[in-house]
């Protein structure tokens, strides 16, 4: 027996098999060799400069794992489908614009990435992989998803940002074991009522898209930890928002809202909370109620009333006037006065003011107005190197 004859036998009893980055094109003797180890069970032919796959790659029925991620490829052979025993699939970074049908025949598939191709749609029969945990398609050109996807009930992530988006299927809310969903870099107008149905979701990220309102079903995902709604076209919030009782992270900065509604008080978990770039006039005293809040972001609204208590997690950038009252504080936004990082004409107050915040300080404190009551100001600041002189009754309180 010839040592070539040898060698071969040897390489038919390979079960893994990595080729990543070898230079390897769809018409090279490696490509060709490859369909003769039938015993592999884990292939690496990520970034090489695959066009397609040979027909005979349906030998290869024992694979589980498959990486061909950062290839050339532009379309799959309907021979695909015979890799039945796969559970990780990853095609990222190819030129896909389409998928065979035979695609739903790969029913053991739990991991499945399509990322970062040109699909512009996809088969009906992806409904079929039934046992997928994970499903990245975003960075595509999608305008819909089937609505067979609804099939999908095994999935824990999904991953459709930055496509065309439209709408989403009713049958969405079919995917009740969903713990992450990201639609982020859209076009969605309006989510379905059934998005409620996602009752174990707990981060959701719908950032950059069209959206003027939310179900208010979306009450009903008391699971949730991060909901990201940045840069939509909200104007309002449903009461309902305020049943997410476990959220941490809630983002909500360049949207349309003019007022935020009082439920937004039993967030008591919340730890981050943007409302930054809106139209905001007040904001609700129970907004009070979030002990936990690390950071509260209101920069660029027209805020004209605050609440006293949310002063020391405040971030209040480009306001308008915030006029005084017993329950607080009063701001002149007109001379560019802030208490974040921007300068301020402390002479120019109102009249009226009682009280103020700093959290830093490059001005003298005097000729302050008579009514003032107590001046708030971050512990961070040196007020040995100021002159500070105090209206009768006034104190300084440091946060």
């Amino acid at each position: 027996m010839s040592v070539v004859v040898k060698e071969r036998i040897k390489l038919i009893n390979l079960t893994k098999l990595n080729m990543r980055a070898s230079g390897i094109y769809s018409d090279t003797v490696e490509a060709e060799e490859i369909v003769n180890y039938i015993n592999l069970q884990k292939l690496w032919l990520n970034d090489n400069y695959l066009t397609s796959l040979p027909k005979e790659f349906s030998k290869l029925v024992k694979l589980r794992y498959l990486e061909l991620n950062g290839n050339n490829l532009s379309s799959l052979s309907v021979e695909i489908g015979d890799l039945v025993n796969l559970q990780y699939l990853n095609l990222y970074g190819n030129k896909l614009t389409s998928l065979p049908v035979e695609i739903g025949n790969l029913v053991n598939l739990r991991e499945l990435g399509l990322n970062r191709n040109i699909l512009n749609s996809l088969p009906a029969e992806i409904g079929n992989l039934v046992n997928l945990h994970t499903l990245y398609i975003n960075m595509n050109l999608l305008t819909s998803i089937p609505k067979e996807f609804g099939n999908l009930v095994n999935l824990k992530e999904l991953y459709l940002n930055d496509n065309r988006l439209t709408n989403l299927p009713a049958e969405i809310g079919n995917l009740v074991n969903l713990q992450k969903l990201y639609l982020s870099e859209n076009d969605l107008t309006s989510l379905p009522a059934e998005i409620g149905n996602l009752i174990n979701l707990k981060y959701l990220d719908l950032n950059y898209n069209d959206l003027t309102s939310l179900p208010v079903e979306i009450g009903n995902l008391i699971n949730l930890k991060k909901l990201y709604l940045s840069d939509n076209k909200l104007t309002s919030l449903p009461a309902e928002i305020g049943n997410l009782v476990n959220l941490k992270k809630l983002k909500l900065n360049q949207n349309k809202l003019t007022n935020i509604p009082v439920e937004i008080g039993n967030l008591v978990n919340l730890r981050q909370l943007c409302l930054n770039i809106n139209k905001l006039t007040s904001l609700p005293t129970e907004i009070g109620n979030l002990i936990n809040i690390q950071y509260l972001d209101l920069c660029d609204n027209c805020l004209m009333h605050l609440p006293i208590q949310i002063l020391q997690f405040l971030d209040l950038c480009d306001n308008t006037v915030i006029s005084s009252s017993k329950n607080s504080f009063s701001l002149d936004y007109r001379y560019n006065f802030c208490i974040s990082n921007t300068s301020y004409n402390i002479n120019n107050l109102p009249f009226d003011t009682e009280f103020l915040i700093f959290s830093y300080l490059d001005n003298n404190l005097e000729n302050l107005p008579i009514t003032l009551k107590k001046i708030y100001i971050e512990k961070t600041v040196d007020l040995s190197t100021h002159t500070i002189k105090l209206p009768f009754s006034c104190v300084i309180e440091r946060f």
